[in-house]
């Protein structure tokens, strides 16, 4: 697997382009393990996203609800079509952390105008939507030869530049398993409790 580290250094170097069917991008402003979960299943389960699987209830919990990370959702006419993950780190970097399609979305060039947003959204991190990070320095990301096959072709088209290229074998477990957790069993639970 080849894993490339891209950056972009100032908002300049953004080359934005516009939805070709209308499209909301909104924060979500509740924290959700339950939605997020579903998120992470239905954009990655084709592009095999598997480093969550191992995520216990509490992990997912302690993600969602943290300062730094926030989660923003694309939608095309009312239904969920991708979203994407940011978080702000030490030094002023946001990193794009997760980012992506529905599989139904796919073909229908709303990559490029969900990565504008994400992107100026990633510049904004620091004062808008992250206290206390102060403003961006960089925006950087991390995406694989198990990404999209456009993937990087759209990174690179928005103005992202490849800043790291790494590759080395990574055993992954099929994403159809997601075994995700619950914080208990509800098969154990009083039908008066749910």
């Amino acid at each position: 697997m080849t894993t490339w580290t891209l950056r972009m250094s100032s908002p300049e170097q953004l080359r934005p382009v516009g939805a070709s069917v209308p499209m909301r991008v909104e924060r979500s402003q509740v924290p959700s393990i339950d939605l997020s979960r579903a998120l992470y299943a239905a954009v990655g389960s084709r592009v095999c996203w598997t480093d969550r699987f191992a995520w216990d209830h509490e992990t997912w919990e302690a993600w969602v609800s943290h300062d730094s990370v926030a989660t923003w959702i694309a939608t095309v006419r009312g239904t969920v079509a991708g979203f994407f993950e940011l978080q702000t780190r030490s030094g002023g970097a946001v990193e794009i952390v997760l980012f992506g399609l529905l599989p139904q979305f796919y073909g229908q060039g709303l990559g490029g105008a969900l990565l504008t947003a994400c992107v100026e959204n990633a510049w904004r991190g620091g004062v808008d939507w992250s206290p206390g990070a102060g403003p961006t320095s960089h925006v950087f990301l991390r995406t694989s030869t198990l990404d999209h096959r456009h993937a990087v072709r759209n990174y690179l088209a928005r103005g992202f530049e490849t800043a790291e290229v790494e590759t080395a074998d990574k055993p992954i477990p099929d994403p159809r398993l997601a075994p995700w957790p619950l914080p208990h069993d509800p098969r154990a639970m009083p039908a008066g409790d749910l």
